[in-house]
């Protein structure tokens, strides 16, 4: 799935419905008890740094969603049906938190008492118009301090109709956004036609928090994966880095950011890349390697240090369940010993195989362990380059006809993210960079060189 925001996701004019939870849901989460069931090390980070965040009087929304079409005249009823469905299959949407004394305590609906509220908003004849009311709706609804955090909108036409569903990031990871066209598509098309929908059972994200953390809790500061993210850490000067070229920016605090995205290369030269580092490890080996000698290049470096993200969907269960199932793993590429493109990719390699075991601990549990070892500047806390390979995510195929996309909220941070998605039209590259000139000479710089090398690749 293509990766992008709300202003590049082809919105076209038309008559907007929203749904969000009903008030007599939200009235009967008000009542409950405790869920003893405590949230992920990765949500708690989020929303405290959130938290700090708006303390500090900056809003900061941090949503992500996705958008795909509903081709011929949409049923709303039936939509809405499928969007009931969808809701229920995922506990984590009817799991919140409310804040007491500083702390998080978890809160969930039961099933039973969840309803949708369906709102006709009006007609937008103006996409530009259409595009700020999403992300100013999107931003209010989608919260990381309230709930419910997300919401549901369509854009009806007489042709098509396009869905778009929005979340706070922690609800979300970027392959649980993958996987939502296709499931709303079929639960809409059996609500249409009156028939079931034998859908296999899901894992609950909230039972993954649960089980996550009682490991994690396990191991104190003289584990050997804090041990070596303490290590990592030291050798940056007690933070974690960033994107190591020129962005431009004050070394403390959050600046605005923009958004870079476009297909790099094709799917040919795309297979003949993935083809060519197989032996190595794949593309994902391939993508890291190539950054370090183009960051190398670019900003001198000896030594590429980044954290690359993996996921802990480490069980059958979880495959399919909507969550953040995301963990981390540092790596330092010795760029300056390992010149060419064939030594780079020995290097990740080497560097991948040992430390994607560091992945297993949440990184928020080790930062709290290490105290005043880390000392981080910023509330973005590191630059990542990241590698998803979504071919075989169910209807992918159909994603560019259905003008499927992920949506990111890009705002505030001084931190460089950057996504590789390889899809069947090629591999996608979406990035946001702090707003400068110096960084967006960079970040083009990069973009292109990384381009040449793999198309050096290509025979």
């Amino acid at each position: 799935m293509r990766m992008t925001d709300i202003q590049r996701c082809e919105v076209r004019p038309g008559r907007l419905v929203e749904w969000t939870l009903s008030p007599a849901t939200v009235a009967t989460a008000r009542g409950l008890p405790e869920d003893s069931r405590p949230p992920a090390y990765v949500q708690e980070s989020h929303l405290k740094t959130v938290h700090s965040v708006c303390e500090d009087g900056l809003f900061l929304p941090t949503w992500l969603g996705t958008a795909f079409d509903v081709p011929g005249q949409v049923d709303l009823d039936a939509l809405q049906d499928a969007l009931h469905s969808w809701t229920l299959r995922h506990e984590t949407l009817r799991s919140g938190f409310r804040w007491t004394d500083g702390e998080m305590h978890r809160f969930t609906v039961d099933a039973e008492a969840v309803s949708l509220r369906r709102e006709v908003v009006g007609d937008f004849p103006d996409a530009r118009e259409l595009v700020q009311h999403l992300q100013d709706r999107f931003d209010a609804a989608a919260y990381a301090l309230r709930w419910p955090n997300f919401i549901y909108a369509a854009v009806v036409r007489d042709d098509c109709t396009s869905v778009y569903m929005a979340f706070d990031h922690s609800n979300v990871d970027g392959y649980s956004l993958m996987r939502v066209p296709a499931e709303i598509h079929d639960l809409y098309a059996a609500a249409v036609e009156g028939r079931p929908v034998q859908e296999p059972p899901v894992g609950s994200y909230v039972d993954f928090c649960e089980i996550e953390r009682e490991k994690a809790d396990r191991i104190a500061d003289d584990h050997v994966i804090v041990a070596r993210w303490r290590e990592f850490i030291g050798r940056c000067d007690g933070q974690l880095p960033n994107f190591p070229v020129e962005l431009g920016i004050d070394p403390t605090g959050l600046h605005p950011q923009k958004l870079m995205r476009e297909m790099i290369v094709d799917a040919d030269a795309a297979a003949a890349f993935e083809a060519y580092c197989r032996p190595y490890g794949g593309s994902l080996v391939g993508v890291l390697a190539a950054t370090s000698l183009v960051v190398h290049d670019l900003g001198g470096e000896p030594v590429y240090r980044t954290v690359v993200p993996f996921h802990t969907r480490d069980r059958a269960e979880w495959s399919g369940s909507v969550g953040w199932f995301v963990g981390a793993a540092p790596i330092e590429v010795p760029v300056a010993a390992a010149p060419d493109f064939d030594s780079a990719l020995k290097a990740v390699r080497a560097e991948l195989r040992t430390n994607r075991p560091l992945a297993r601990i949440p990184l928020a549990r080790v930062l709290n362990l290490l105290g005043s070892d880390f000392r981080p500047t910023s509330p973005d806390l590191y630059s990542v380059v990241s590698f998803l390979d979504a071919r075989g995510v169910a209807g992918s195929a159909r994603w560019t006809d259905l003008k499927a996309y992920g949506l990111g909220r890009v705002t505030y941070g001084d931190k460089v993210y950057v996504w590789f998605n390889r899809l069947h039209e090629g591999l996608w590259f979406t990035c946001r960079y702090p707003d400068t000139d110096i960084a967006y000479k960079n970040m083009r710089l990069y973009v292109e060189r990384l381009r040449d090398i793999i198309m050096s690749t290509v025979s």
